[in-house]
C-alpha cells in the first residue's frame, strides 16, 4: 500500500527548493564547511588576527549557547535572518525566504504574487478568488473569511524569525487623491533575546477610501508571536487578530457603465447597492501554543550538535482557539439600470430593480450577525528512527478534537431576547511518515480520519514524491501528487437564516480526487504542471446565490507553464494557464489565463542603487466570471454576463538602494488607450481605473 502512495504523490514545498539555493548562497559566501555550520556568537579568545596573544587581564566575554535546534539544517543556520511559519498537526516547520529584495516589491495586490493571479472586487483589501481551481482555499473553519484569505493571518501562516540582529522593517504605499487614496501600511518588528529565543510583531493595515461610490473598505491584521527553537525542547505561542471593515455597493448596475460610458470621476459609476448603504464587519481573534519535547533514544556527546541526526522520539501539543463574527447591515433601497435592454425601436428602456428578492425578518433594514468559535487541541508523537535526512526521516501519529460554537438570528430569538448557539463536536485520528535519500529523493504520505462527530465518516488522505537530477550542477525536479478527500458541508452550507437567505437543508459529502504532475529547472527558472481533480456532489452557490450542490462528477484539468527569460538586463518573466471545467454551470474557469512581466534591471551605481523599469500585465479569456454576493460574503455562480479578454497593465519604475526599496508606478496605464473597455475580472466588479501609486520600503537593523 505505501508503494502504491509513492507512485503518485503533492508539490514538493517551497522550503525544499529554498533549502538547496541556500547551501549554494552559503558556499558562495564564504561560510564554514563546519558541519554545523559557523556560529556567530562564538568569540575567538586565543589570537587576534595579528597572531598576538590577547590581553588575559582583560574579562573573557561568554560564549552564547548557538542555534542547535533540529528544526534547521546547516545552511538555514548560516543566515543572517530568516522566517518560517509551523505546522497546526505535525512537529514540522517550513522555511521561507525573506522578502527584501527587489523581486515583486512593486506589486502590493498580494494574490497577484501567486501564479496567474486572482479574480477580485478591485480596491486593495478586498475580496479575491483565486483564477487557478488547484489554489481555491478549502474548508475554512469561518466560510464567510475566505474570500479574505489573501490577506488574513491563520495558525499556519503567522510567521516566527530567528534574527542576528533586531530587525525592523517598515512599508508605505498610496495612491490617488486624498478623497479616494488606496492605503497600504506594515510595519515587522523581530528580534532574538538568545540564539534560539526570539518573538516579533507584524501589522498590517490596507485598504482604499473608496474610488468608487460607497467602496471604503479597512483591513487590518495583527500578529504577535513567540518562539523558542531549543536542543530538546521548541514552543511556537502566537496572538492574531483580523478586522476588517468594507462597505458594500453590489457592483455595477450594467456592464455599459464601465464599457460604454465614461465619467468624470468613478465615484459617479452608478452601483447597486449605494443607496442601501449596505455593509459588512468581520472580527476574528485568535490564540495558539504548539509544543514539542524530545526525547533521544542514543546517548548525546559533545559532538551532538543537535538531535537531527539521532535517533528520537518526540511528544508534542497544539492548543487553538478562534473566534470569528460577521456583522451585515442594509435598507431596503431601488437602483435603476438606464439601458436594461432596448425596445423595438432600439431604444434603451430603464428598469428599477431591488438588488435582494426576499426580506424575511426585517422588511426595511438588516442586522444580519454569525458568530463561530472552535476550540482546537492535537496530541501528537513523532518518531525519529535514525535521522531526519535518512530514507525514513519521521513518523508521526496524532489524535485532535475540535468544539465549534455556531450563533445566528432565528425566529425564536424574538421571544428569547437572546442568539441560540448551536455546538457541534469533531474527533479525529491522523498520521504521516515522510523521507529522504540524500538530495536525490523526497517523499511523504500522511492521513486524517474523523471515525464519530460533527464530521464522522471524513477522511484526507495524500502523498507525494520529488525526484531531483543534475545536469551540468543544474538540479532538475519531477514531482508527483495525490490526494483523495471526503468533506462534509460546513456548517452555514446547511443551516443558514439571515434577512435575505435562509435554508436547513443536509447536504451529501463532497468527494475529490486529485492527481498532479510537475517539472521545474530552479536555476533556469522553468516550471510546468499538470493538475487533473474529479470532484462529485460539488457544493457551490447557484445563479440565485443559493447553496447548491451538483449530481455527478465536475473534472477540473489545469495546465501551468512558467518560463523566466533574461538577455543581458531585459527580464521577460511569464506565467500561463489552461483550465478545463465539465460543467462551466457549476466550477466556471477561464480557458486561458496570464500574467507576464517585462522588465529592464540595471545598475545605476554599481552595489548601491539599482532599478527596474516595465510593465506588469495579466489577462483571462471570456467567460461567465463569479460575481460576489455581500450578503453571503460568497462568490456565485451567475450567467448573465461574461468578461474576460481585456489585458490589465502597469508601467512601474523601482529601486533598491542599500536596505530601502522604493518604486512608482502607474497602475491601468491602458485604460482607454485599447481594450474592449471591459475592465472586469470578476463579474459586475470593475478593476480599478487607472491610478498613480509610490511605495517605500524601509529595513533597520540594529
Amino acid at each position: 500500500m505505501v508503494l502504491g502512495l509513492l507512485l503518485a504523490v503533492p508539490t514538493m514545498t517551497y522550503s525544499q527548493h529554498f533549502d538547496a539555493k541556500s547551501i549554494l548562497r552559503a558556499r558562495q559566501n564564504g561560510h564554514s564547511g563546519n558541519l554545523y555550520g559557523s556560529n556567530p556568537y562564538e568569540t575567538q579568545d586565543d589570537e587576534n588576527q595579528n597572531g598576538e596573544k590577547q590581553d588575559t587581564t582583560k574579562k573573557e566575554r561568554k560564549i552564547r549557547k548557538p542555534l542547535e535546534s533540529y528544526f534547521f539544517s546547516d545552511s538555514i543556520r548560516s543566515l543572517n535572518n530568516f522566517k518560517w511559519t509551523v505546522s497546526r498537526e505535525f512537529n514540522r516547520v517550513d522555511i521561507q525566504p525573506l522578502d527584501t529584495t527587489l523581486t515583486d516589491f512593486r506589486i502590493d495586490y498580494p494574490f497577484y504574487r501567486e501564479d496567474v493571479g486572482d479574480m477580485a472586487q478591485g480596491a486593495l483589501g478586498q475580496t479575491s478568488l483565486p483564477i487557478n481551481y488547484f489554489r481555491r482555499p478549502r474548508y475554512f473553519d469561518f466560510v464567510f473569511a475566505s474570500p479574505y484569505y489573501a490577506y488574513t493571518y491563520d495558525m499556519e501562516n503567522v510567521p516566527f524569525y530567528n534574527t542576528k540582529r533586531p530587525l525592523l522593517r517598515l512599508g508605505y504605499i498610496e495612491s490617488g487623491q486624498k478623497r479616494f487614496r488606496e492605503e497600504n501600511f506594515n510595519i515587522m518588528l523581530a528580534q532574538n533575546v538568545s540564539p534560539t529565543t526570539g518573538f516579533n510583531v507584524n501589522y498590517k493595515a490596507r485598504g482604499t477610501r473608496g474610488l468608487y461610490d460607497w467602496s471604503r473598505t479597512k483591513n487590518h491584521n495583527l500578529s504577535v508571536a513567540f518562539s523558542h527553537t531549543g536542543k530538546r525542547y521548541s514552543v511556537h505561542a502566537a496572538y492574531y487578530n483580523n478586522h476588517i471593515e468594507q462597505q458594500e455597493n453590489g457592483g455595477v448596475v450594467g456592464k455599459w457603465a464601465i464599457a460604454d460610458t465614461t465619467f468624470q470621476m468613478p465615484s459617479g459609476v452608478p452601483m447597486k447597492l449605494s443607496e442601501a448603504e449596505a455593509k459588512n464587519i468581520y472580527r476574528n481573534n485568535a490564540f495558539f501554543i504548539t509544543q514539542t519535547y524530545g526525547i533521544p533514544l542514543q546517548r548525546m556527546t559533545d559532538e551532538d550538535f543537535s538531535m537531527a541526526g539521532l535517533s528520537s522520539v518526540y511528544i508534542g501539543h497544539s492548543f487553538q482557539y478562534s473566534s470569528w463574527s460577521k456583522y451585515y447591515t442594509d435598507r431596503r433601497a431601488t437602483y435603476t439600470n438606464e439601458r436594461d435592454h432596448r425596445d423595438e425601436e432600439g431604444n434603451f428602456v430603464p428598469v428599477t430593480s431591488e438588488y435582494y428578492d426576499n426580506w424575511y425578518i426585517n422588511p426595511i433594514e438588516s442586522r444580519d450577525s454569525l458568530y463561530e468559535r472552535v476550540v482546537s487541541n492535537r496530541f501528537f508523537v513523532q518518531a525519529q528512527p535514525w535521522s531526519r535526512n535518512s530514507v525514513v526521516s519521521t513518523i508521526d501519529a496524532g489524535v485532535g478534537i475540535d468544539m465549534h460554537t455556531y450563533s445566528q438570528f432565528a425566529m425564536d430569538d424574538y421571544l428569547s431576547g437572546k442568539y441560540a448557539k448551536k455546538k457541534q463536536t469533531s474527533y479525529f485520528v491522523y498520521g504521516a511518515v515522510e523521507g529522504k535519500m540524500r538530495k536525490y529523493l523526497d517523499w511523504d504520505a500522511n492521513f486524517k480520519f474523523y471515525p464519530s462527530g460533527y464530521r464522522g465518516g471524513d477522511l484526507d488522505v495524500g502523498a507525494h514524491l520529488a525526484l531531483t537530477g543534475f545536469l551540468r550542477g543544474h538540479p532538475l525536479v519531477l514531482e508527483g501528487g495525490f490526494s483523495l478527500n471526503r468533506r462534509s458541508p460546513s456548517y452555514w452550507q446547511e443551516n443558514l437564516f439571515t434577512n435575505h437567505y435562509k435554508w436547513s437543508t443536509p447536504l451529501a459529502k463532497e468527494n475529490e480526487t486529485r492527481f498532479e504532475v510537475k517539472f521545474s529547472i530552479p536555476d533556469f527558472a522553468f516550471e510546468v504542471g499538470f493538475n487533473q481533480s474529479v470532484v462529485s456532489d460539488k457544493i457551490y452557490y447557484g445563479a440565485d446565490s443559493n447553496v447548491a450542490q451538483a449530481d455527478g462528477n465536475v473534472s477540473l484539468t489545469g495546465v501551468y507553464a512558467r518560463k523566466d527569460f533574461r538577455f543581458g538586463g531585459f527580464h521577460l518573466d511569464n506565467r500561463v494557464l489552461l483550465q478545463w471545467s465539465t460543467d462551466q454551470d457549476v466550477v466556471p474557469v477561464p480557458l486561458f489565463s496570464a500574467y507576464l512581466s517585462y522588465y529592464y534591471e540595471f545598475w545605476v551605481v554599481r552595489n548601491v542603487l539599482r532599478l527596474q523599469v516595465g510593465l506588469d500585465g495579466h489577462m483571462q479569456s471570456r467567460y461567465y466570471a463569479p460575481s460576489y454576493n455581500p450578503a453571503l460574503s460568497a462568490f456565485y455562480n451567475q450567467r448573465e454576463t461574461e468578461v474576460g479578454n481585456y489585458p490589465y497593465l502597469d508601467a512601474f519604475v523601482m529601486g533598491k538602494w542599500k536596505r530601502m526599496r522604493i518604486f512608482v508606478k502607474y497602475q491601468h496605464v491602458n485604460k482607454g488607450l485599447f481594450g474592449n473597455g471591459e475592465y472586469f475580472s470578476l463579474a459586475n466588479y470593475p478593476l480599478n481605473p487607472g491610478m498613480f501609486k509610490i511605495g517605500i520600503s524601509w529595513s533597520f537593523y540594529d
